[in-house]
C-alpha cells in the first residue's frame, strides 16, 4: 500500500489540527458548518472572520470543484464561535472515502460538537419546489452501500465505535429548531422534510435512475454529505443536515430540458441569502445544551 492510499492517522490528523489552532487566536469553535455547491455566502455570516487556506495546511486535501472555495473560516456568528468549511471534497473527485472526512475528524479535535452539513441537491419529490430547503431525516448512501464506508477499514476508538448506530443521524432536536426558526423568521414556506441520497458522481443521473430512486424513497439526490454525516456521528456530534434544492430532476427521455453545474450554481446564488439567514439564526439559538451535543 503506497502512502497516497494510507488512511491519516490520528497524529496526521492532530497536526492539522494544531495547525488550525495556532491560526484561530481566541476562538474556539464548537459549531461547525460545512457549506455546498454555491454557497460560499454562509461565509459572509461570520463576523470577525478568520480564513486558513486549505493550501496554508501542509498535506491536507484539497477542494477542486466550481462553487468550492477550498477554506476554512472561523469566527463568530451572534455570540456563537463556530468554524465554515467553505469547500468540500468528493468520491468524483478521485479522494478515497476516509481522505473526504478529514475534515470533520479534524474538527472533532479542534473541539466541534455540532455540525450543520448544508448541499446542493436535485429535486426527486415533486412537492418540492427550486429554492426549497429541506432538512435531512435520513439517508440512502449508495456508495455506502457499494463498500465506500468512510468508517471502512481499522477503527480509532479515540474518535468512536467500529459499529456505529445509524438510527439517529439526524437530530430530531436540531430539526425541531430549525422549524421554529423558519416560522419566526418567515421562512417556513421553503421548508421541506425528507431523504436525501447520494450517488457517486460527477455524471447526473439518468431518468431511469431517478425513477428508481423515487421509488425507494428518496426526495432529492446529491454527491456529498453521508459520508460526512457518518463521521460527524462516528466522532459523536450532533448533525443538522440541510439540502438546497436547486434544480428539478429530469426523469423523462428525449426531451430538450438538461441539468447542468451553472444552473446549481445560480440557485446557490439566489437563495444563498435565505439560507443564511436560517443558519445563522440557528446558530444564534443554539443553548449550551444543543452545543455540546447532549
Amino acid at each position: 500500500m503506497s502512502k497516497e492510499d494510507t488512511p491519516y492517522s490520528y497524529e496526521q490528523l492532530e497536526k492539522f489540527a494544531t495547525i488550525i489552532k495556532e491560526k484561530t487566536g481566541s476562538f474556539h469553535p464548537s459549531i461547525g458548518i460545512i457549506a455546498g455547491s454555491g454557497q460560499g455566502v454562509l461565509v459572509e455570516a461570520v463576523q470577525n472572520a478568520i480564513t486558513i487556506p486549505y493550501t496554508d495546511i501542509e498535506g491536507f486535501p484539497q477542494s477542486t470543484v466550481a462553487g468550492h472555495s477550498g477554506e476554512f473560516v472561523v469566527g463568530k456568528i451572534g455570540d456563537k464561535d463556530v468554524l465554515v468549511m467553505s469547500g468540500r471534497l468528493h468520491l468524483y473527485e478521485g479522494y478515497p472515502a476516509w481522505k473526504l472526512v478529514a475534515p470533520i475528524r479534524v474538527m472533532s479535535l479542534l473541539g466541534i460538537k455540532t455540525l450543520i452539513v448544508c448541499n446542493a441537491a436535485g429535486g426527486i419529490n415533486r412537492d418540492f419546489k427550486v429554492g426549497d430547503f429541506m432538512l435531512m431525516k435520513d439517508h440512502i448512501g449508495f456508495p455506502i452501500l457499494a463498500g465506500q464506508n468512510p468508517l471502512r477499514g481499522p477503527n480509532d476508538e479515540r474518535f468512536g465505535p467500529r459499529f456505529l448506530n445509524m438510527s439517529d443521524v439526524y437530530s430530531l432536536r436540531l430539526r425541531k429548531l430549525a422549524h421554529s426558526v423558519a416560522k419566526d423568521e418567515g421562512l417556513s414556506h421553503f421548508i421541506r422534510e425528507g431523504v436525501y441520497l447520494m450517488a457517486s458522481g460527477p455524471s447526473y443521473e439518468t431518468p431511469a435512475e431517478l425513477r428508481f430512486f423515487r421509488t425507494i424513497g428518496a426526495d432529492v439526490v446529491g454527491m456529498s454529505t453521508v459520508p460526512e454525516a457518518i463521521a460527524a456521528r462516528h466522532c459523536g456530534m450532533e448533525v443538522l443536515g440541510m439540502s438546497m434544492v436547486t434544480n428539478a430532476c429530469i426523469m423523462e427521455n428525449d426531451i430538450e430540458q438538461k441539468t447542468d453545474h451553472q444552473e446549481v450554481l445560480e440557485t446557490g446564488k439566489r437563495q444563498g441569502e435565505s439560507m443564511c439567514k436560517l443558519i445563522s439564526k440557528i446558530v444564534e439559538k443554539m443553548d449550551h445544551k444543543e452545543q455540546n451535543g447532549a
